[in-house]
């Protein structure tokens, strides 16, 4: 090659000058890449975090009016141990793919709550069975994944049950029962269920099916035996 084919000096100092600007650039847009990403990844959890509390369940009335009250009287609120599981920690899987399906699926009890589906206390009773039908077939889909982040067959002390508790347990291990084929009102009351009974087959109130026994008579200081007997 002549040496009037090569590129002269200035040239090819310029073609290197303008290679390392490129690098350059290439390097500042990988390192400014990784702390957006950083900033957006930190701000997406956090936000992720926020709707996963037992405070941002209690934001919808539906929730804090009907639910609520309910597990407030379980052993999942108040217990010997002082352990207490919240709301996702039963309803919201704690690994990452099932977690994001579930909140994609949470997406129609947002749009439930802006168009009022279930706005009063009536409601929430038509619709529970429907809803809680929903759920324990999502439990019983996913083994029943959520109760197994605290409770777990392997860990089980069976001398430590009641013998009831110990055979129901091992009889549903071996059957490949999973905990919410048994264990459906632990922490809400079951929905009502039509039994047909009744004068209207709507079913009888409490009171009627479990009569408040007689309070005893009590004697007063100064009431004689025979005014007791007399009143009997």
């Amino acid at each position: 090659m002549s040496d009037e084919s090569k590129p002269s000096f200035k040239a090819r100092l310029c073609a290197r000058i303008q290679k390392l600007r490129s690098l350059r650039i290439g390097y500042i847009g990988v390192i400014v890449a990784f702390f957006v990403g950083i900033i957006f990844w930190g701000g997406f959890n956090t936000a992720l975090e926020m709707t996963n509390t037992e405070k941002f369940c209690l934001s919808c009335h539906e929730m804090a009016s009907n639910v609520y009250p309910e597990y407030q009287e379980t052993v999942h609120y108040t217990n010997r141990s002082g352990v207490r599981a919240t709301c996702p920690d039963c309803h919201v899987p704690h690994e990452w793919g099932p977690k994001m399906w579930r909140k994609l699926e949470a997406s129609k009890e947002v749009w439930g709550k802006l168009t009022g589906y279930i706005d009063t206390r009536e409601k929430f009773l038509d619709k529970r069975i429907e809803l809680a039908q929903h759920e324990w077939d999502r439990m019983k889909a996913n083994d029943s994944k959520a109760c197994r982040n605290c409770h777990n067959y392997e860990y089980f002390d069976y001398m430590e049950q009641n013998t009831r508790s110990a055979n129901a347990h091992q009889k549903g291990l071996s059957e490949g029962m999973t905990c919410i084929d048994c264990h459906k009102g632990i922490a809400h009351h079951l929905p009502a269920v039509n039994q047909n009974v009744g004068p209207d087959g709507k079913g009888v109130s409490k009171e009627v099916m479990h009569p408040a026994s007689p309070k005893p008579a009590v004697k007063a200081d100064n009431a004689s035996d025979e005014e007791i007997a007399g009143t009997q």
